[in-house]
């Protein structure tokens, strides 16, 4: 350091200067070492923005099991199928009975009332039923006699619908979050602990392709641990071949969201008992696969008295309730893949509406074209 003609005016000389002078004098510069780093040292991290939370949540993995034994065994809100905790999605084609069921599974919960024969281990709780399939005649309609003696069902039900007079999507940068507010807001509103969302496509996420499947699953994710509630979301198969089982592969959309989601099953139609539906464990975690393809769930879909129900009864092979003739099948695809292309859907796009692939498609149009 050095002193300028100015009285009482200290000035620091540049460091690049005081090495040269150094250099200069034959000085070595001071290095100071560093502690050397083990394999179990962690780096400083950088530093967080303020009030935002970081990605990950890092423990070691013995304190990750140690926490995780002091959390309570999940219960079961739709017997095997659906555990507490858990985003689980419901899946099966156009009037199979997705809504019947999503209403009487909710039905159960609030009352903390089996549907028997299958099992639920919690409490009541609260239930808000996000519904964009029914309108208020309808819902009417399924739960209530004609001379208007309605079902009785809990307070802790709650059921929701689309409000066509809301004017605050405006203040959101988008429409999914200016949603997930309106949800959250919605739990809140009806003290619910367990969230049906009646459907997946009305989400508006572009869940056909991977980026909105994801962009999904982990809106829901989010809001599952923030309020630490159960999710069930119901989507659709497209056609589907009545002769193969039911897989992961018939869900409506991408197969991210039957990678990320927590459980998952089917309802299946038979193909040997009219009106006979079956249920069928697609994914889970909570349990082994307990109604897999050698023991589906059977049940018909029954009005009894003022309340639109499944009722279960017996188990039974997935294959039994398959289609066995092919033929009627194959013929019914071809008229609906000519009819789709009179109305100038490209290859691809019938294939995508069909659930077929493109080859198949392509030659049948060379058939009967």
């Amino acid at each position: 350091m050095y002193y300028s003609n100015k009285p009482d005016h200290y000035v620091e000389r540049p460091a690049v200067i005081e090495e040269i002078r150094d250099a200069i004098r034959g000085i070595k510069p001071i290095v100071k070492h560093q502690p050397k780093q083990t394999g179990w040292q962690l780096k400083h991290p950088k530093k967080e923005i303020n009030g935002s939370e970081p990605e990950f949540i890092i423990k070691r993995a013995g304190k990750w099991l140690k926490d995780g034994a002091k959390l309570p065994e999940p219960k079961m809100l739709f017997d095997r199928f659906w555990f507490e905790g858990e985003l689980c999605i419901m899946f099966a084609d156009t009037n199979s009975g997705k809504s019947v069921l999503a209403v009487q599974i909710g039905d159960s919960i609030s009352k903390g009332e089996p549907i028997i024969p299958l099992q639920i281990t919690t409490a009541p709780c609260g239930v808000l039923y996000i519904d964009y399939e029914l309108n208020d005649k309808q819902f009417q309609q399924r739960y209530s006699t004609k001379n208007n003696w309605n079902y009785k069902f809990s307070n802790k039900f709650c059921r929701a619908v689309n409000n066509p007079q809301a004017n605050k999507m405006y203040k959101f940068s988008s429409y999914q979050e200016y949603l997930e507010n309106e949800i959250e807001n919605s739990l809140l509103i009806a003290k619910a602990k367990v969230l049906i969302i009646d459907n997946i496509t009305c989400l508006n996420y572009d869940a056909h392709h991977a980026t909105g499947a994801l962009n999904l699953v982990r809106s829901l994710h989010a809001i599952k641990a923030k309020y630490n509630i159960s999710i069930l979301v119901l989507a659709h198969t497209p056609k589907r071949n009545p002769v193969k089982p039911i897989t992961k592969n018939d869900l409506q959309g991408s197969k991210m969201l039957i990678n990320f989601c927590d459980s998952a099953f089917a309802i299946g139609e038979s193909q040997t008992q009219s009106g006979t539906r079956y249920l069928k464990q697609i994914k889970q975690r909570s349990t082994k696969q307990h109604y897999g393809p050698e023991n589906v769930c059977l049940g018909k879909i029954e009005k009894s008295d003022n309340f639109l129900r499944f009722k279960f009864d017996g188990y039974d092979l997935e294959v039994a309730h398959l289609q066995r003739d092919n033929e009627q099948y194959r013929k019914d695809m071809e008229v609906q893949v000519m009819e789709l292309r009179g109305q100038g859907f490209s290859i691809r796009r019938i294939a995508g509406e069909l659930n077929l692939s493109a080859s198949m498609v392509n030659r049948i149009i060379k058939k009967e074209g």
